[in-house]
């Protein structure tokens, strides 16, 4: 709040408070602009300008023919605009299989892995036992595990992992959806784990001995009082995990046989040509991919937000 200064005239010819408007003074004392202050702002502005160039030249150049592009560079004044890479994108992508493959793998892996770390977390957080700390180290100490060295083991054992006709069309674990969703739900597992169990340790332990006064079984607490109090970590947590899976095409690639079966981030590589390929295509198809994750993002902006920074203003 800024500083005020009050004046009153106390001479002996009149009240102090006779003529407020005359004798009655506010000046406002303004925050110094400190250099260190300026120099964050502009690293900060000027990094936000750098992370939005790709997205601005990509969704620039989808409106943009190819031929007008290779001629006069990305960065030209536009002879014409249009949405004829919008339309080829769509007719040569197959973007519509290409979502519902997604969601195939993409659902069930955020559901399982949300889920099956808050239970952790929630074990891990609100009961003490003996490998408690050794337990919640081991969840992210895998996270260190780069995870390209472990494909050819990997790819050996899905090989080997019979499935019904009906679950895989190869009839092995290898060449199905669900190899993928459990590598997901392995491989991200851990870090959500530690962050929910760090944001549950954040909540008074009295909450789960008044609901076991109450009469309250084990399932309604984790249910009923915790995970509702957990809401900003979970959206938080929701919004980075379906960037991370459904940006995947590492797994994709490994793991799918037939390119029908692949995730949308495989649907860019089907655009590129044998000699030449026609980036502005591949510009307009990009904005077909990013468009799901961005929905996600603003529609749990807030939470997201609440999320990453609650606990920045406790000592």
């Amino acid at each position: 709040m800024s500083d005020m200064k009050f004046d009153f005239d106390t001479s002996p010819s009149g009240s102090a408070f006779s003529e407020p408007s005359d004798n009655v003074h506010f000046e406002a004392t303004k925050t110094p602009l400190r250099p260190a202050r300026v120099v964050l702002h502009v690293f900060l502005a000027s990094l936000g300008i750098l992370w939005m160039v790709p997205l601005v030249i990509s969704l620039y150049s989808s409106f943009r023919p190819f031929a007008e592009t290779s001629r006069k560079g990305f960065l030209s004044a536009p002879e014409s605009l249009g949405l004829a890479n919008y339309r080829e994108a769509l007719d040569r992508g197959d973007f519509i299989d290409k979502y519902w493959n997604t969601a195939l793998i993409l659902i069930p892996s955020l559901v399982l892995t949300i889920f099956l770390a808050s239970l952790i977390a929630f074990a891990a957080s609100r009961y003490s036992w003996r490998f408690n700390i050794f337990f919640l180290v081991l969840f992210t100490a895998g996270n260190l595990l780069p995870q390209q060295i472990m494909v050819a083991p990997l790819f050996q054992a899905a090989r080997r992992i019979p499935l019904p006709e009906i679950m895989s069309n190869s009839e092995k674990l290898n060449g199905s959806n669900w190899m993928i969703i459990l590598l997901h739900v392995g491989f991200q597992m851990g870090f959500c784990t530690f962050v929910l169990s760090n944001y549950m340790k954040l909540l008074p332990k009295e909450l789960n001995e008044a609901a076991m006064v109450d009469g309250a079984s084990l399932w309604t607490q984790y249910w009923t009082i915790i995970m509702p109090l957990t809401r900003p970590a979970l959206a938080a947590l929701a919004t980075l995990e379906f960037a991370w899976i459904y940006n995947d095409f590492f797994w994709a690639v490994i793991f799918e046989q037939r390119g029908d079966d692949r995730p949308i981030t495989s649907a860019l590589s089907n655009l590129g040509g044998e000699f030449v390929t026609d980036t502005n295509v591949v510009s307009a198809a990009s904005i077909f991919v990013i468009i799901p994750v961005l929905a996600v993002y603003f529609a749990l902006q807030k939470h997201f937000i609440a999320g990453l920074t609650l606990g920045a203003n406790k000592g």
